[in-house]
């Protein structure tokens, strides 16, 4: 049996939506630019031999609400098994980490990734993570569910700020903490750090 990994994307989310609104009419638009290669793509080219790789497209990731991603996540277990790894970019690391801490996974958790992940509510390019805000006291749900916690962070990222993969760091003094100078917001086209790592469990 492969080895599963469920992967979750990033996306925006608002709290306001009338910031939401005003996204809509200013962002820059090219229709013709063409969409670079990303990390996600060559690494599931890397491991497809080794691992089963589920990437549900999550609701709405450009204004993202939590109780719509919950759903559509809690929708996916019915085809995972026992030992599964969760990998979380971004806004998709947010959500798992808020879900963690507050549900209670039905499968075992071999690891947990979380890639330039959002620790709290902050201007992350005009808007703020919405309402996937988590309570800091209740980090320890995460920690007791996972069997390993990786977290990766570039100094460089113009998204998330470097300080938040710090906090991660401090809230979960027991986990592997990777850090970059050069990677921005992980929009790269490979990132064979995640590979290694995902390779070695």
């Amino acid at each position: 049996m492969k080895q599963q990994i469920l992967y979750i994307h990033g996306g925006a989310a608002f709290s306001d939506y009338e910031k939401f609104l005003d996204f809509l009419r200013t962002k820059e638009l090219n229709p013709y630019e063409e969409k670079p290669q990303r990390w996600t793509d060559w690494l599931w080219n890397q491991l497809e031999d080794t691992h089963e790789v589920l990437r549900p497209s999550m609701p709405n990731s450009q204004n993202a609400q939590y109780a719509e991603w919950k759903i559509w996540f809690e929708r996916h277990f019915q085809f995972l098994h026992d030992e599964v790894t969760l990998l979380g970019w971004s806004q998709g690391g947010y959500f798992l980490t808020k879900y963690l801490s507050e549900e209670q996974f039905p499968k075992r958790i071999r690891a947990l990734h979380l890639i330039a992940a959002p620790f709290k509510p902050d201007d992350f390019c005009g808007e703020d993570g919405g309402d996937f805000q988590f309570n800091p006291d209740n980090l320890s749900n995460v920690a007791a569910q996972v069997s390993a916690l990786h977290i990766y962070h570039s100094e460089d990222d113009f998204v998330v700020p470097y300080t938040h993969g710090l906090l991660y760091r401090d809230a979960f003094p027991d986990a592997t903490f990777t850090s970059f100078t050069d990677r921005n917001h992980f929009i790269i086209e490979k990132f064979p750090e995640i590979a290694a790592a995902l390779r070695s469990l």
